[in-house]
């Protein structure tokens, strides 16, 4: 085994790992610091990779600036540790199969390829990845920044009704 293999297994588990405790834990803002680790990981499987600039990009957009607001959103709201619930035997018996299913379609799926078009190929450089974005695909990249106001926006209402 090469020390990018090792490097490889060791982020890989780190991020599963993070997800499955952003998954279990019970109070909002332990899971967010899970998602914090599962964004720093996936930032480092892209520099494994030899993608620089979208490493970058998950530090700075996702694990800082989205993060600090998910934080922010959890603290404004007052969210604190939820109650478990037990989960009705209908839940259990159609809920199990049905997971198992779409886990078998899933594999299905990846195993067998997507149908369609093959995905166009992506740019090699910085540059030209930074060209696409900011103009090929500016408007789902502006629709997104609309959607994230929108959210922040709705955040500061719903806490300003419980005050």
């Amino acid at each position: 085994m090469n020390a990018e293999l090792i490097v490889f297994v060791v982020l890989a588990g780190i991020a599963v790992l993070g997800a499955v405790s952003l998954i279990v834990q019970r109070h909002p803002i332990r899971s967010a610091l899970s998602l914090i680790v599962v964004m720093v990981a996936l930032a480092g499987l892209y520099l494994l990779q030899g993608a620089e600039l979208v490493a970058a990009i998950q530090i700075i957009v996702y694990a800082g600036a989205i993060m600090v607001l998910f934080v922010f959103v959890i603290m404004l709201l007052n969210a604190g540790e939820e109650e478990r619930t037990n989960l009705s035997r209908v839940a259990r018996y159609v809920g199990l199969p049905l997971a198992f299913f779409l886990m078998l379609q899933l594999a299905y799926w990846i195993g067998r390829g997507a149908p369609g078009h093959a995905a166009p190929a992506a740019p090699e450089t910085t540059k030209g990845l930074s060209q696409m974005l900011f103009t090929t695909f500016v408007l789902p990249f502006e629709l997104t920044s609309i959607l994230i106001l929108v959210a922040i926006l709705g955040a500061v209402v719903l806490a300003k009704r419980e005050s």
